[in-house]
């Protein structure tokens, strides 16, 4: 291992018959300072995380998971949909009984991306449920209308996905 690098967690991935391990590898804080660290979150007890710098709260499970508030996790099975699935979704999501979710545009999930973490690239003290996958904006390419701006949150790089591919979501509300 690199020197300033640590694990800070392990989660198991069973591929059957093999069993793969899958690590979240981060820079050491004193070498690379958090860009979201935990304290900067509020953790509520209905699932959601509330950004004390952003004013913004999140799903703390991805779209098609529940939460359950005993074990504090993520329940059910992350979906993935297209860009126009994600839009309908978020305005008829009423999670935690707020009615106002959106699809986050560009800079707001981009203020949860972790940069000294990879596999991925976001506090999973936080959100502990995150794929290494793509996850939607609201954000439309510029030149290419038929595509949206995603994060690859295995390293938090963002690119264009046409608009039909299935992705994963994460769902954002304006905290009042």
């Amino acid at each position: 291992m690199n020197k300033g690098i640590q694990v800070i967690s392990v989660c198991t991935f069973l591929l059957s018959p093999l069993v793969v391990m899958a690590e979240q590898t981060c820079f050491d804080v004193s070498s690379v300072p958090s860009t979201t660290p935990t304290e900067r979150f509020i953790k509520n007890v209905d699932g959601t995380v509330t950004d004390t710098e952003t004013g913004l709260m999140w799903q703390t499970c991805e779209f098609g998971q529940d939460y359950d508030s005993d074990s504090e996790s993520c329940t059910s099975t992350a979906l993935q949909v297209d860009w126009q699935q994600a839009l309908v979704a978020a305005k008829n999501n009423v999670y935690a009984g707020f009615n106002d979710w959106h699809v986050p545009n560009v800079k707001e999930l981009a203020s949860i991306i972790e940069h000294r973490c990879v596999e991925p690239a976001i506090n999973q003290a936080i959100f502990t449920s995150t794929q290494n996958d793509n996850y939607w904006t609201s954000t439309t390419g510029g030149s290419q209308i038929d595509h949206a701006w995603a994060y690859q949150l295995a390293d938090g790089k963002n690119n264009l996905k046409a608009k039909t591919s299935d992705v994963f979501l994460r769902l954002v509300r304006y905290a009042k």
